[in-house]
């Protein structure tokens, strides 16, 4: 934060410069130039002496003159007390857009600002208040307070090689924008493909580097994580690299240390055969590679290339190893949103049933993920058979539970706040024979409402009879505020069944649930779907049930695992924003007599 306040001072030739946030009871200075005491040493002034409030309070810049002849502020204590003449603040934001304080200059004497300097802070606003996002999502990504110091320390010490650009004004002003761009546009990646798009395209500008490559730490192996944007089938070529392999990358991976090929000669005299033969098929020369430091262990190596011989001077190199900090920082957050990512995916998909076996009805069930991994949802379905009854002869068909459910969220807690709504539903329609549906999602709805567990979604819980042998079938439903299933008559009929109840939410307390019974004609289809069949941003949601029902009534008296792929292809978007659930199950036809 000091050097945002130094630069502000450098650019606007400002005698005083800082960086604010805006509390209750005071203003804080985590950046500062040219204060005087006592506010220098405490980085704080009380709110009697702020111009910054203002800033927030209105949510847009403050430009002064002269403070003094200013009707609002000539009585101002910060005039007589810390000498503010002239004023220009610009707003800060948090991730949310809220205007959370102000970086501003300050002179000691009436001046007009001049519209280029006003653009130049308004830009440095920007970037700093990337920067105070970017010390908040990395909060929130680790899992203790202490990893994130770590992290940052290790992103300071690589950020301090750089500090001497700011002696350098005019000739370091690349240099610094390409440290401003790094802490923006980094701020917000979120998986590996993300930070290398960011990273081709960051250096641009900066001594021109031809290619830029990007190289993960697995245990003895780098992995190259290719552009997502450009095939490079030479790059793409060398994706996986033993760590003790001749390459200039992983020497700097094994020493620990930056490494630099200035030309050709050099690479041939201390590399691999194949090394030579990559740089030479990438058409580079110049090499640097630079290694990323984690919070805990070396994350990888960034290498940055020219095609033509090029000098890397003492400032252009203090430049990219801190801009290397910044990279550092955006892949061990991905790395670790991956992670979390794959261990949620994995729970959900352990979660899901196997359906189970039977000679009587048809079932089917189809699941598909959200195209963002970040979207781990709360989709789910289920189906099993109950207990016979005690005098149930063997050959008695036995009835069939299905749910189809979905809680609010999409992540962990969903996940598994889903696996935990699941089980709770099995053990109470378990233990409440004759297994009515409205029964177990009354008693769901009370643990729910003693549990502390945040339960909100919805779902349908049915049970499937047979009556008088294994073609005639009856199908009992609660529904709690799910989308309505369709049922599909072997004519190719279709009906929404529209009973329903309020949603299961925990705060909604124990709530007595209505059930609803229907005859099923023999070779009768039942869907149960989840919202994200049907809904999605700029489709109308009616016009999307009025396909899936046209769908069904085409299509119904196929194969279920192939009427469940036809409405998947028609309706769900390639890319999904949310996960999607399909359960069908069919009751059998009436064989038909054969013909002499």
């Amino acid at each position: 934060m000091d050097r945002f306040a130094r630069l502000v001072s450098r650019l606007l030739h400002a005698p005083v410069a800082f960086v604010s946030l805006v509390e209750e009871d005071r203003q804080i200075l985590p950046g500062l130039v040219g204060l005087g005491e006592p506010w220098a040493e405490s980085r704080a002034l009380p709110l009697s002496h702020s111009l910054c409030r203002y800033v927030v309070a209105s949510g847009r810049p403050l430009v002064v003159p002269d403070a003094r002849a200013d009707e609002r502020l000539r009585t101002h204590p910060a005039i007589t007390d810390l000498g503010v003449i002239a004023y220009a603040g610009m707003p800060l934001t948090d991730a949310e857009g809220l205007v959370v304080g102000s970086l501003c200059a300050i002179d000691h004497e009436p001046r007009a600002w001049e519209p280029g300097e006003l653009s130049d802070l308004e830009d440095l606003a920007a970037a700093c208040s990337a920067e105070l996002r970017l010390r908040v999502l990395s909060a929130k990504s680790r899992s203790a307070q202490q990893v994130l110091e770590t992290a940052r320390a290790a992103a300071e010490q690589a950020r301090s090689d750089a500090q001497r650009l700011e002696q350098q004004a005019q000739a370091g002003m690349d240099h610094a924008e390409l440290l401003l761009r790094a802490s923006e546009e980094l701020a917000q990646t979120s998986g590996l493909e993300d930070v290398r798009r960011r990273v081709r395209d960051l250096f641009v500008g900066v001594g021109k580097p031809s290619y830029v490559g990007l190289l993960v730490a697995d245990k003895d192996e780098l992995h190259r994580v290719a552009d997502p944007d450009i095939e490079n089938a030479v790059e793409r070529g060398v994706l996986t690299l033993s760590v003790d392999a001749a390459f200039p990358s992983t020497r700097a991976m094994r020493e620990r240390r930056a490494v630099f090929v200035p030309d050709r000669e050099a690479m041939v005299a201390d590399y691999g055969t194949e090394a030579v033969r990559f740089f030479d098929r990438m058409g580079l020369t110049t090499v640097l590679c630079l290694p990323l430091w984690g919070s805990r262990a070396l994350l990888g190596v960034l290498a940055i290339c020219w095609a033509k011989r090029h000098e890397v001077g003492v400032t252009e190199r203090a430049t990219l190893t801190a801009a290397s900090g910044y990279v550092a920082q955006a892949v061990e957050r991905a790395l670790y949103l991956d992670e979390r990512i794959s261990v949620a995916r994995e729970l959900q998909a352990a979660m899901l049933t196997d359906l189970p076996l039977t000679d009587h009805v048809e079932i089917s069930a189809l699941y598909q993920a959200a195209a963002d991994d970040h979207m781990i949802g709360g989709d789910w379905y289920d189906a099993y058979h109950l207990p016979r009854a005690a005098a149930a002869s063997d050959g008695e068909t036995a009835s069939l539970m299905i749910t189809v459910g979905d809680i609010t969220g999409h992540d962990m807690h969903a996940a598994t706040i889903m696996g935990q709504v699941r089980s709770m539903l099995r053990q109470a329609t378990l233990d409440h024979a004759p297994y009515s549906p409205a029964t177990a999602l009354t008693a769901l709805d009370a643990a729910c409402s003693v549990l502390p567990m945040e339960t909100s979604g919805t779902l349908v819980h049915a049970r499937l009879d047979p009556v008088d042998g294994n073609h005639d079938w009856t199908l009992t439903w609660s529904n709690a505020g799910h989308p309505p299933p369709l049922l599909r008559t072997p004519d190719g009929n279709v009906a929404q069944l529209l009973e329903h109840d309020v949603l299961l939410h925990g705060s909604l307390g124990p709530f007595d649930r209505t059930e609803h019974r229907r005859a099923l004609l023999p070779g009768s289809t039942l869907l149960l779907y989840t919202d994200g069949l049907v809904e999605r941003r700029g489709r109308d949601m009616d016009a999307a049930v009025s396909q899936l029902v046209a769908l069904l009534a085409r299509h119904g008296n196929r194969p279920l695992d192939e009427v469940l792929r036809r409405i998947s292809n028609r309706l769900a978007h390639p890319t999904p924003e949310d996960d999607v659930v399909l359960l069908a199950v069919r009751t059998p036809s009436i064989p038909q007599p054969q013909r002499c």
